[in-house]
């Protein structure tokens, strides 16, 4: 905190002066600021007096006795290698290298890397032929991390080279040895991996840590689905005759956790009690969480089964976890069952766990159970915590029972922390009251480094009420403090700006996402208004930014430019000269082929816009994108010819149309009911009409 308000310096000094030695962690600590602030910049000038920084304080930890590790140079090399800078690279790795000769075999790691970057394949060439044709002294370990930097470079030729010259048995790294065999997945070289494997057997190694590599390879081939891992783990394990470690297994559950396979998972947990083999309670909680995020709520029965069954320990935290799924699944009274059970467990109720079941009662909007919930807490002896009191305000519908609990609060000594701010900013806004949830910012107890947080949220709050210019004017005091606006704050903001004549703050706003994820959800909602309101250079441009966020998924593409043409399709009035326009930009500007979905929606839209010339240009899009015409094309093209009077070729193309299917009989009938009846009901109308005017001019 003192490096980024007063420089590394004047730091160094205050440090100084207060008597406490500025240790190797402190000095790392200023090192790291600098390099991020060098990664940051755009001035040249600010760059070279960071990385001037960064020297002299690794000078000034060798001068006060300190041993320069890699955890303190590292990083300053890494920089100078993404930034191409060979000759500052040679020099100040040639100063930091002096009086380190230990560690010469990982200077020749990072220097590997350099060329790597650089693309000096001339370099790179040299290096490994020294290698091959020098086997003396310490080599071994210049071998060893030239491997690791080329397997982490993926340099499949170069890996090769090295791998038959190596002796993968005297590596000195558990770690370099996992890396290497990931990049052994990463490349699909398997029999490789199975030499070494079958190597390192007859070494010291161990087991379990064999069981590990085998894992870091199977998890890094490319393309495996979940299933298809747990597949390659078991079959080299069978194959060279290891037994799984424990540690892999949890690994392995990891991975099928983080790809939110959560049911997999449970199946390697049976597998593992089935071989005898122990699991981490905390290995239980990476599971509830994969299911609370994959929606697999019903899980916790098996789960909670499996404890019991097994003998574990569970903990607090376990607890709150199952409880907290049970919540998900609306079954109340198993969450409190869960609670009667903590006794057989040893373990006491805390806040927490009340906590989960008093949100699934607001979430609910049952006020009265939740709050009973607050009594049970009470007959329990459990002592509200900072969360319960953020429920309890937050969910608050009227202004005195703001009061009244935050009152109680600052009464029950809990600390109030920021969420309680953002709660009370939410509760007021709720209510009506913004000028008492603008004054909640200005409150003394607002922590500073969470206020443009808390801000952020005052902002979200106002736009969600239709404080639009307020909430704004918020933003703005944001900015002005020199302070970024939450990702969310943005979202929020773009949803509430979807009146006509908002596109340039629309798009300062989209400008100012940070976050990549929302950025893409930012930049929808965006390109949207922009079809909502026919701005067609500003959709194309944004359309571009995101076909090259997703160069590599085309999927992804398809998806944006499908619910593009879905809003067109949705419009009451659908313009399919922009439709077309759009299209036609997507194509030559941007160079994709429009998907049969995009297509479909754009026939549907000539039905509503009852646009005859636009149907024909649509239809032929069809065979210039190569597209043949399936039953719902036909459908849609029948549709819009009817809608547009041409009944004489929607007969031609209902001819085509395969009619097997009670569902398209379905679809024809009702279109026929809708365009042609009315019509020939018109007509017989006014054949009658004529008919009783004759009579009437007989009579007369």
């Amino acid at each position: 905190m003192c490096g980024q308000k007063l420089g590394t310096d004047a730091t160094i000094q205050v440090f100084g002066k207060l008597g406490r030695e500025t240790g190797v962690k402190e000095f790392n600590a200023l090192i790291g600021l600098c390099i991020v602030k060098a990664r940051e910049t755009r001035s040249e000038d600010v760059w070279l007096q960071e990385i001037s920084k960064v020297y002299k304080l690794l000078m000034l930890m060798r001068e006060r006795g300190f041993k320069l590790e890699e955890e303190s140079y590292g990083p300053f090399l890494m920089l100078l290698i993404d930034m191409e800078m060979v000759e500052e690279f040679q020099f100040f790795c040639g100063a930091i290298r002096d009086g380190n000769s230990n560690s010469l075999s990982r200077f020749a790691y990072y220097e590997m890397l350099l060329w790597i970057r650089v693309n000096n394949e001339v370099k790179i060439q040299e290096l490994c032929d020294f290698i091959a044709t020098n086997d003396e002294g310490d080599k071994t370990n210049f071998k060893e991390h030239y491997l690791l930097a080329l397997c982490e470079s993926d340099r499949k030729k170069e890996v090769l080279l090295l791998l038959g010259i190596v002796d993968i048995t005297k590596f000195s790294s558990l770690d370099n040895l996992t890396n290497i065999f990931g990049s052994l997945g990463r490349l699909s070289l398997e029999s490789c991996a199975e030499k070494f494997i079958r190597a390192l057997k007859g070494s010291d190694t161990g087991a379990e840590n064999i069981s590990n590599f085998i894992y870091s390879y199977a998890t890094s081939v490319p393309n495996l689905a979940v299933d298809d891992v747990i597949s390659k783990f078991k079959h080299l394990h069978l194959e060279l005759e290891v037994v799984p470690s424990s540690a892999a297994y949890e690994k392995l559950i990891g991975h099928c956790c983080n790809s939110l396979k959560a049911h997999v998972a449970l199946d390697i947990v049976d597998q593992m009690f089935e071989a005898g083999l122990t699991l981490s309670i905390e290995t239980f909680h990476s599971i509830l969480c994969a299911c609370e995020e994959s929606c697999d709520y019903n899980l916790v029965h098996r789960i909670y089964s499996m404890i019991c069954h097994n003998n574990l320990k569970p903990n607090n935290e376990t607890f709150r976890a199952m409880i907290n799924l049970r919540v998900k699944m609306k079954d109340f009274e198993g969450a409190y069952n869960m609670i009667k059970d903590l006794e057989n467990m040893n373990l006491m109720p805390t806040a927490g766990m009340y906590n989960a079941i008093m949100a699934g009662y607001f979430r609910e909007k049952n006020m009265h159970a939740g709050l009973r919930v607050l009594k049970q807490m009470e007959d329990a002896d459990v002592k509200r915590d900072s969360q319960t009191f953020t429920y309890l305000i937050g969910n608050c519908v009227h202004e005195e029972d703001i009061v009244k609990y935050y009152e109680e609060l600052k009464c029950s000594g809990v600390q109030i922390t920021k969420h309680i701010f953002m709660a009370l900013i939410n509760a007021y806004a709720a209510c009506g009251q913004f000028e008492k949830a603008k004054k909640v910012v200005l409150d003394k107890g607002v922590p500073v480094k969470s206020l443009s947080e808390i801000k952020s949220v005052l902002a979200s709050a106002l736009a969600s009420h239709g404080q639009i210019s307020e909430a704004l004017d918020v933003c703005e005091e944001i900015k002005e403090a020199e302070c970024n606006l939450e990702p969310k704050a943005i979202i929020c903001l773009m949803d509430h700006l979807q009146t006509e004549g908002q596109l340039s703050r629309l798009i300062q706003l989209l400008e100012e996402l940070k976050d990549s994820d929302l950025w893409i959800d930012g930049c929808c909602k965006v390109i949207l208004y922009c079809v909502q309101f026919k701005h067609l250079s500003s959709a194309v441009d944004l359309l571009k930014q995101l076909v090259d966020k997703f160069c590599d998924d085309e999927v992804a593409t398809e998806v944006i430019f499908d619910e593009v043409f879905s809003k067109i399709a949705e419009s009451e009035r659908a313009d399919m000269q922009f439709g077309l326009n759009l299209l036609q930009a997507i194509k030559e500007q941007l160079d994709v082929r429009p998907s049969r979905k995009s297509l479909d929606f754009l026939l549907g839209a000539c039905a509503s816009a009852k646009d005859l010339q636009s149907s024909n240009l649509i239809w032929k899009e069809y065979q210039i994108a190569g597209l043949p015409y399936n039953v719902l094309s036909y459908l849609r093209m029948y549709q819009a010819l009817l809608a547009s009077g041409a009944h004489a070729s929607a007969t031609k193309i209902l001819n085509k149309m395969p009619k097997d299917d009670p569902h398209v009989q379905c679809v024809i009938k009702a279109c026929k009911a809708t365009y042609i009846e009315p019509a020939s009901g018109m007509g017989n109308k006014k054949k009658k009409t004529k008919k009783k005017k004759k009579k009437e001019m007989a009579r007369e």
